[in-house]
Order: C-alpha cells, then sequence, then structure tokens
C-alpha cells in the first residue's frame, strides 16, 4: 500500500550521464553539411544513444555547456565575429572535426578571395555601409588547428558516420583518398571523358560522392575538393585538346572548393 500517495517518484537515471559529448557548430554556410547529419535516420537513433548530442541548434535550442569530447564545424570564416568564436570552439573541444567546403576549403563564397569584396557589396545591397564581412572567406584550419577535415558540398553522411566513430573510439577514421575514377570503375560507369570527350574533374578529385555526376552522363564538378597529389596541370592539358579555353579553365577550378589549395592554384596559372 502507498503511505505517501502524494510523493512525486523519482526521475529515472539518465542514460547518458558520462557519455562522450558531441557540439556541431554552425559559421558561413548553407546549413546542407549539418543536415546530413540529421539524414542519418535510424543511424541517428543509434548514434544518440551512445552520444550526449550537447550542443546542436539546427536540431535543438535545448544546450549543454562543454567542454565537448568532438566537435563538429560546418562552415568558413568570413567575419571578424567568427574568426574570434572559432577560437573559443577549438578551447571547448578536445577533437574538432570540419565537415563540407566551406569549412575545409573556404566554400563557393572563397570566390571573394579573388576580387573586392567591397566591389560585390555595392553591387548586390542597397546600403553595403551596414553590411560588416571580412575581405576573404577562409576555412577553419587557416584560424585554429583541426584534428580531421571531411570533404564535400555536401558531405556524404556514411562518411560523416565513420568519422564520428572512429574519434570516440580514439582511432583513424576510414575514409578512401582514391579519385573520383576510381567510384567509376567500381560502378562500372564508362568514362565520359574517353567515351564522349566531356569535361571531368573526375581524375583530380576526391571520392565520396558514389561518382553520382559521371553515373548521368556529366562531368564531374570537383564537389568533393582535390585528391591527395593531384596532377591539375596534366588534367588542363587534356581539356585544352577537348577544346577548353584558357577562360573556361579558371572557371572549372573555381567552384565549390575554389580556394583549396590545388584547386586555387591551378586556376591561377591560367589566369595569368
Amino acid at each position: 500500500m502507498d503511505r505517501n500517495p502524494g510523493a512525486v517518484s523519482p526521475a529515472p537515471p539518465d542514460p547518458l550521464v558520462g557519455a562522450p559529448t558531441l557540439g556541431v557548430w554552425k559559421f558561413a554556410s548553407c546549413d546542407g553539411c549539418q543536415l546530413s547529419l540529421l539524414d542519418l535516420e535510424d543511424e541517428l537513433l543509434a548514434l544518440a544513444g551512445r552520444v550526449r548530442i550537447a550542443y546542436f541548434l539546427e536540431a535543438s535550442s535545448a544546450t549543454v555547456e562543454g567542454p565537448y569530447d568532438v566537435s563538429l564545424v560546418e562552415g568558413s570564416v568570413t567575419t571578424a565575429h567568427d574568426a574570434e568564436r572559432i577560437h573559443e570552439v577549438r578551447d571547448a573541444s578536445r577533437a574538432l572535426i570540419t565537415i563540407g567546403a566551406c569549412a575545409t576549403a573556404g566554400g563557393v563564397q572563397a570566390l571573394r578571395n579573388f576580387g573586392d569584396v567591397a566591389e560585390f557589396a555595392r553591387a548586390v545591397y542597397a546600403s553595403p555601409e551596414y553590411i560588416s564581412t571580412l575581405a576573404t572567406s577562409t576555412p577553419i584550419s587557416a584560424h585554429v588547428p583541426v584534428d580531421f577535415e571531411l570533404h564535400g558540398c555536401p558531405i556524404n553522411k556514411r562518411q560523416l558516420l565513420e568519422v564520428i566513430s572512429a574519434h570516440l573510439n580514439r582511432r583513424r577514421p576510414r575514409i578512401r583518398s582514391h579519385s573520383v575514377c576510381v567510384e567509376c570503375k567500381r560502378r562500372g560507369t564508362v568514362c565520359v571523358m574517353v567515351a564522349h570527350g566531356t569535361p571531368c574533374l573526375g581524375p583530380v578529385t576526391h571520392a565520396g560522392c558514389g561518382a553520382l555526376c559521371p553515373a548521368y552522363d556529366r562531368g564531374c564538378y570537383g564537389c568533393f575538393g582535390p585528391k591527395e597529389t593531384p596532377n591539375t596541370a596534366s588534367l588542363s592539358g587534356w581539356y585544352r585538346r577537348l577544346g577548353v579555353t584558357e577562360e573556361d579553365l579558371v572557371l572549372t577550378f573555381r567552384g565549390f572548393n575554389a580556394y583549396a589549395d590545388a584547386f586555387r592554384k591551378e586556376s591561377q596559372a591560367h589566369e595569368q
């Protein structure tokens, strides 16, 4: 018999007390890479059962103060405020992982690095004097030490899950470093450059998309950024054989990863 019917039952113990904490941070970006985490669906439920998602404003306004065992950072640094904030995130994080082209290479907004940002602001905004921004868009690694970079625009959600799991278990992530060409061969896709004469960045682009564009008879756009030791000069030579002009070669390497070192240098070589 309940001798104190008005008593409040104690709350059940929190199963995530002592669990590793995860923070997800946004800088200048479109949010697409954060959405890749939410797009994990069933795997996200399993992850949430092992990890306390302590800070993730894309998913919840509820936050837990750091420090954080793992922080995922999306977006580039484009304002003075963000240049300060990224140091706060770094100080609060045991491991900091940058996700996506914006965080790893400055993003498509890094096209400003090749021009005059004040001129762009005057052309776009009716009152440019209210715009407070830096002259450049830079990757997170230009400001603080980064423990791992996951490329893509957007990132591959399976690769993201592997990187999170690896860091929580203190092991090296198993992310392949080969080019998109290898992905084409694995799925049996005929080379669009050889078969159709279609310009394609696949030979110099990091794998991760599953060779999506070549599977639909389109050339790769370099969404996952340059692979390790890419021979961009050789690829440009093949582009010329296909009739691509120097001006178009500049534009070819100035996409989502325009300020990635290899792509930036190649585009500037043709600009000069």
